[in-house]
C-alpha cells in the first residue's frame, strides 16, 4: 500500500498550489480520502475529505471557498487545489485513506484512516 503526496512548495500569500495524492495497493475506489495538515507544535487536523465516488465532500471551515478536493478513480489519484493561500496554511499536508464511508452526516475520524502518505510541505511566506 502506498499513498504518495506531491505538489507542495513555497508560495507567497494569495498564491495557489495543487497537491496530488497517488494511491496504490488497495481498492482505491472503495475508500474515502482525506487531506490533513500539521503545523509545527500543533495537532494534525482534517482539512478536507471526499467520498469513494467523489460525490460527497467536506471542508474545514477555515478553508471553505479556498480549497477544492477532487478525485480521479481511473488514475487512483486525489487532488487538493489550494487557492488564496494564507500564512496560517503553512503545514505538512498528508493524504490518508479510510474504509469508513464519507457521508453528508458523518466524517471519518482521524483514527479511521488506516493508510497514510509521507506528507508534503506547504510553506506560505512573503
Amino acid at each position: 500500500v502506498q499513498l504518495v503526496e506531491s505538489g507542495g512548495g513555497l508560495v507567497q500569500p494569495g498564491g495557489s498550489l495543487r497537491l496530488s495524492c497517488a494511491a496504490s495497493g488497495f481498492p482505491f475506489d472503495h475508500y474515502g480520502i482525506g487531506w490533513f495538515r500539521q503545523a509545527p507544535g500543533k495537532e494534525r487536523e482534517v482539512v478536507s475529505c471526499i467520498s469513494s465516488s467523489g460525490g460527497i465532500t467536506y471542508y474545514q471551515d477555515s478553508v471553505k471557498g479556498r480549497f477544492t478536493i477532487s478525485r480521479d478513480n481511473a488514475k487512483n489519484t486525489v487532488y487538493l487545489q489550494i487557492d488564496s493561500l494564507k500564512f496560517e496554511d503553512t503545514a505538512v499536508y498528508y493524504c490518508a485513506a479510510s474504509p469508513v464511508s464519507v457521508e453528508s452526516w458523518y466524517i471519518p475520524g482521524i483514527k479511521e484512516y488506516i493508510y497514510w502518505g509521507q506528507g508534503t510541505q506547504v510553506s506560505v511566506s512573503s
